[in-house]
């Protein structure tokens, strides 16, 4: 279960410079609007010592860390959703995110053209937000005259409910507010994963700022951290310069840098930990002489789904999960003392898995 977000902002707001930072790759980053046309994918892999730690205690073949996937989309404009700039191409590929990264661009420089000739971050979050809004209005208004009739007759119950639900989402969407931030009851939540839209999607905004602004901020900074507030949207503050140059550095390299540069971790440390939360991720681990693997999950999701993650086999014939916690390995030392201390525990298929579960499955097929 990889997490692929969507990295999207206005043309020259630092998106591709991040990109690179994050995935160690040069895409196209040049100083005009549309440099990226075709949206370029990266895998990165997250940074959990948790994983370390496992390997230096069952010395592995193989190590493989959980990954997260990026998708640099090319900077969208006002009109985007009638077209203007490559629009349509560009908020098709946003539907097939998970979550939104918005690049805000909170640093003054000459050298860099603003695409409405000014640095506002208000401005240009509602530029990106009403685009979205209004790509979400088209798609609930194609569908509205489709199921109108058979809703209004009452002869579907199915149809009413999805004709009510997008009555609620056009007013809703009409007062300029995203979708995400509406309540929605059992009934309605079904319905609403069918049309992926684009403003239901959780949203990081990463207040992109100068070298200097990188540790304290600005007041451009606070003024995203106002509107975030106010939606419920988390917000990051990242130089996407330093994030270029960390990328390029070794990891005892890295660490000397940060801490020259008054930062306990890296921007995509924090960006990661942050799209996980939102998405309501966690992350599970196997371990043993041949490999030791980090895996990522959905909260709530019980034993035998999680197994499924690992092989669609472990999942239809599982057994039992047999389980230690990382906290509780780290403090007996080996899983021999953790089974003596009690701490070891046998679960079945009721279960919910929690973060840091160390899980060795049972199962026949």
């Amino acid at each position: 279960m990889s997490l692929t977000a969507g990295i999207v902002g206005l043309p020259n707001v630092g998106k591709s410079t991040l990109f690179n930072a994050i995935t160690k790759s040069k895409v196209l980053a040049e100083n005009y609007p549309f440099a990226t046309i075709e949206p370029n994918v990266g895998i990165v892999e997250i940074n959990d010592p948790r994983v370390d730690a496992l390997a230096k205690i069952y010395n592995p073949k193989i190590v493989v860390r959980t990954t997260f996937s990026f998708t640099d989309i090319a900077g969208l404009v006002k009109g985007a959703s009638r077209g203007e700039g490559l629009g349509n191409q560009f908020l098709s590929h946003i539907r097939n995110v998970d979550a939104i990264c918005h690049v805000v661009r909170c640093f003054d420089d000459a050298n860099i053209t603003h695409v409405d000739g000014t640095v506002n971050p208000a401005r240009d979050i509602e530029t990106i937000q009403l685009e979205l809004i209004f790509a979400d209005l088209e798609m609930i208004e194609k569908r509205i005259p489709k199921i109108e009739k058979k809703a209004q007759l009452k002869v579907d119950e199915e149809a009413v409910e999805e004709y009510d639900l997008l009555l609620k989402l056009k007013d809703h969407l009409l007062q300029g507010f995203p979708a995400r931030s509406l309540t929605f009851n059992d009934m309605e939540t079904p319905i609403l994963k069918h049309y992926q839209l684009l403003t239901m999607k959780p949203v990081v905004y990463v207040a992109n700022v100068s070298e200097t602004d990188v540790v304290k901020g600005n007041a451009y900074v606070e003024e995203v951290k106002k509107i975030a507030f106010q939606e419920g949207s988390e917000v990051l503050t990242i130089c996407a310069k330093i994030e270029e140059e960390l990328a390029e550095l070794d990891p005892e390299d890295k660490v000397m840098f940060l801490e020259e540069m008054g930062l306990s971790e890296s921007g995509l440390d924090r960006l990661v930990k942050t799209s996980y939360h939102l998405l309501g991720l966690s992350t599970f681990l196997t371990g043993g002489e041949k490999e030791v693997r980090a895996w990522t999950f959905k909260r709530g999701m019980k034993a035998p789904e999680c197994a499924g993650i690992i092989h669609s086999d472990f999942e239809r014939g599982f057994i039992r999960a047999e389980i230690m916690h990382f906290d509780d390995l780290m403090k007996y030392g080996t899983p021999a003392k953790v089974k003596e201390a009690g701490r070891y525990r046998i679960e079945g298929k009721d279960y919910v898995v929690q973060d840091g579960d160390i899980i060795y499955y049972r199962f026949n097929v």
